[in-house]
C-alpha cells in the first residue's frame, strides 16, 4: 500500500466516523455500554402498539448493516530509538509521535441463509498485517472479505468462503475488543493475522463448537507458494458458564515449492468469566516451522491478564507474558523475551474511550535500539494513550 494514497483517504474517513458517532442519540449519564435508561416507579407503560417498520438509516439500509471504528494514539519509548519504532509492538509501534492505528468501515448481512461481511480500511495496523504485501494491492486496504453461507435446517452449520482472521490467539485486530491497547508477543510473533480459504463451524450439542479450515496459508490472499497442498485448521471450543476453552491448530506448507517444509501451530486459550467484575485469560502457543535441510524452528509463548471493572466508567488489566525464540525464526534472533503491560480503561460515553497503558518489555539478550544504537539495550519501557470511537453504539 501506498501510505501518501492511505494518508489522503484517512481525512474524509476519520471525519465521516466522528460526525456518525457523535450524532448518536445520547446515551445515559451512568457511562456503561450496555445500560439503558431505567423506568421510574412512577411510570406504568401502557399495552404498545404493533411497532412500525423500521426507517432505514445510514447505519442500516434493508438488510446490510454499517459501522464504523476509529483508533488513534501517542506512543513515548524511553530509549527514543532513532528508528521511531516499538519493538515487537502491534499496531501501536510509531514512537514519541501521535499515530493512526486503524480507521475502518465495515458492511455486514447476517447470513439467513446467505451473508457477507467486508471490513476496509487505512492506518499503521493495515500497513503490519499486510507486510509483506504479497496479495493484490486492492487488499491492503482489507481486513476481511467474505461470503456466509448458514442453511436453515442444518442445526447451526456456517461456511465462510474468502479472507477472514485468524481463529488463533487470545486477542484480536480491534483494539477495543482487547482489555489492553497494545497486542501481546504472542499475537504480534506467534499466530498468523489472516487466511483465504474456507472456514466453517458446526454446533454440538449447547457447549460445544467445532470447525475445519482450508486455506492458502499464513497471512496471504494468493496462493505464491505453488504448492499442492493447502494449509488445514481445526478448531474447537467449549463453552460454559463460568469459562470458554478454546483450541486452534493450523499446519500446511509454508513455502515455495515444497510440501514437506510444514508450518504448524498450536493454540489455546482459557478464558474465565466469574462475574461481570473480574474476567482472567491464560494463553498457550506453540509454533514449529520445519527447515530444507533436516530439523525445524520452534517457538513457544505463555499469556495470562486479568480485567477488573472497577465501575462503570473505569476498567484496569494487567498483563504478563513470556515468549521463547528458540531458534530465531520469529524475530531474528535466538531469545527470551517476556513483558509486563498494565492498562488502564475510561469510558467517556457509549462508543468512545480512552486508555492509558505502561508496558515494559524484556529479553535476554541486548536486542532493543537505544537512540542511534542498535540492539544496545536488554529492555524498553513505553507509556501510550489511546483514543478508540466506534459506531453505532453497542444494543442495550
Amino acid at each position: 500500500m501506498s501510505l501518501p494514497t492511505a494518508k489522503s483517504a484517512l481525512p474524509a474517513l476519520a471525519v465521516l466516523i466522528c460526525s456518525t458517532l457523535w450524532s448518536q442519540t445520547p446515551t445515559d449519564t451512568s457511562g456503561s455500554q450496555n445500560s439503558s435508561p431505567a423506568a421510574t416507579p412512577s411510570q406504568t407503560p401502557a399495552p404498545a402498539p404493533a411497532p412500525a417498520p423500521a426507517a432505514p438509516t445510514w447505519t442500516t439500509i434493508g438488510k446490510v448493516n454499517f459501522s464504523g471504528y476509529l483508533d488513534a494514539y501517542y506512543s513515548f519509548n524511553d530509549n527514543h530509538p532513532d528508528g521511531g519504532f516499538n519493538q515487537f509492538y502491534n499496531f501501536n509501534d510509531e514512537t514519541n509521535q501521535v499515530g493512526l492505528s486503524m480507521a475502518k468501515l465495515t458492511a455486514s448481512v447476517d447470513p439467513a441463509p446467505v451473508g457477507f461481511r467486508l471490513d476496509l480500511g487505512v492506518g499503521r495496523t493495515f500497513d503490519i498485517v499486510h507486510t509483506p504485501k504479497a496479495d493484490p494491492e486492492f487488499f491492503d486496504y482489507v481486513e476481511q472479505a467474505y461470503v456466509s453461507v448458514k442453511p436453515k435446517d442444518w442445526k447451526g452449520f456456517e461456511a465462510d468462503f474468502g479472507d477472514f482472521v485468524t481463529s488463533a490467539g487470545a486477542e484480536v485486530i480491534e483494539a477495543k475488543d482487547n482489555w489492553n491497547y497494545s497486542r501481546s508477543l504472542l499475537f504480534a510473533l506467534a499466530i498468523p493475522y489472516y487466511h483465504f480459504g474456507i472456514r466453517t463451524s458446526m454446533p454440538i450439542g449447547s457447549n460445544l463448537n467445532v470447525g475445519v479450515q482450508v486455506v492458502d496459508g499464513w497471512n496471504a490472499v494468493v496462493d505464491d507458494h505453488g504448492n499442492n497442498m493447502k494449509t488445514v485448521g481445526l478448531t474447537g471450543a467449549i463453552t460454559r458458564k463460568k469459562y470458554t476453552w478454546s483450541h486452534n491448530y493450523y499446519i500446511g506448507p509454508q513455502y515455495t515449492g515444497s510440501n514437506d517444509r510444514n508450518r504448524s501451530l498450536y493454540d489455546t486459550t482459557l478464558l474465565l468469566t466469574p462475574n461481570d467484575k473480574v474476567n482472567a485469560y491464560l494463553n498457550f502457543d506453540y509454533g514449529e516451522q520445519h527447515r530444507i535441510i533436516s530439523g525445524h524452528d520452534h517457538w513457544i509463548g505463555f499469556a495470562g491478564a486479568l480485567h477488573f471493572q472497577l465501575n462503570k466508567y473505569f476498567a484496569i488489566s494487567p498483563r504478563a507474558e513470556y515468549y521463547n525464540d528458540v531458534s530465531g525464526f520469529t524475530t531474528g534472533t535466538p531469545q527470551k523475551l517476556h513483558e509486563v503491560t498494565v492498562t488502564g480503561e475510561y469510558k467517556v460515553m457509549t462508543g468512545l474511550l480512552t486508555r492509558l497503558e505502561f508496558r515494559r518489555d524484556g529479553s535476554n539478550v541486548y536486542f532493543f535500539d537505544r537512540g542511534t544504537v542498535p540492539a544496545a539495550s536488554k529492555s524498553q519501557t513505553t507509556a501510550t494513550i489511546g483514543l478508540i470511537a466506534f459506531f453505532p453504539p453497542p444494543k442495550s
